[in-house]
């Protein structure tokens, strides 16, 4: 497939191929930590302040400390080289916000689910957004300082994940480690459509 894409004015200018990536996960998970860390453009946010109409509707446990969420989506680009770039998408974590996945989900490349082991649970709908529609994603486990470690194995069981699904221990806060775990979801995809992936 050819990777470079010209203007319809016929000047010849270079328009890259744009990839689309969505990081999606649980309320609190790190997904705009996550797009921050790896956009080279300071990023699009929507974060708006918890308040007090939130009580009883936003669910704090283990993230008591979390004063801001997000309601629409980050946005943050990474250009790999001239004729490439990635688009990252940073879905809204919370159920009334689940309109919008559609949307954001709609010609993605794929998807990295954020697992935070202080609330596993919470990246289920994830997981199950991307099975049922058949978007491949990987699951990056958001290694929090306050958050039990736990082994990929147990992780894994725990979110009863097929074994083609790859599972990487992450910090959402560091740019390089950010940039593994979308590494990994290029290679899957790759190998999910057949196409060699480079041996590293």
């Amino acid at each position: 497939m050819d990777s470079v894409h010209y203007d319809r004015d016929g000047s010849g200018l270079r328009i890259p191929l744009a990839l689309k990536i969505l990081i999606a996960g649980g309320f609190g998970a790190g997904k705009t930590t996550l797009v921050s860390a790896l956009s080279e453009v300071r990023p699009l946010q929507t974060e708006e302040v918890l308040t007090g109409a939130g009580i009883g509707v936003d669910d704090l446990a283990g993230v008591e400390t979390k004063s801001t969420t997000t309601v629409a989506m980050d946005f943050g680009r990474i250009t790999i080289n001239e004729d490439l770039q990635v688009y990252l998408f940073g879905t809204p974590g919370q159920d009334r916000f689940w309109f919008l996945w559609d949307e954001l989900a709609f010609g993605a490349l794929g998807a990295v689910v954020l697992a935070d082991t202080r609330r596993l649970a919470d990246c289920f709908p994830s997981i199950d957004y991307f099975e049922q529609r058949g978007i491949p994603f990987v699951v990056g486990v958001n290694c929090f300082d306050d958050g039990r470690r736990f082994s990929l194995d147990a992780v894994r069981q725990a979110l009863d994940l097929d074994p083609n699904v790859p599972l990487v221990f992450c910090d959402a806060r560091d740019r390089q480690s950010g940039k593994l775990v979308l590494i990994s979801l290029v290679e899957h995809v790759a190998r999910q459509r057949g196409e060699p992936v480079p041996v590293s």
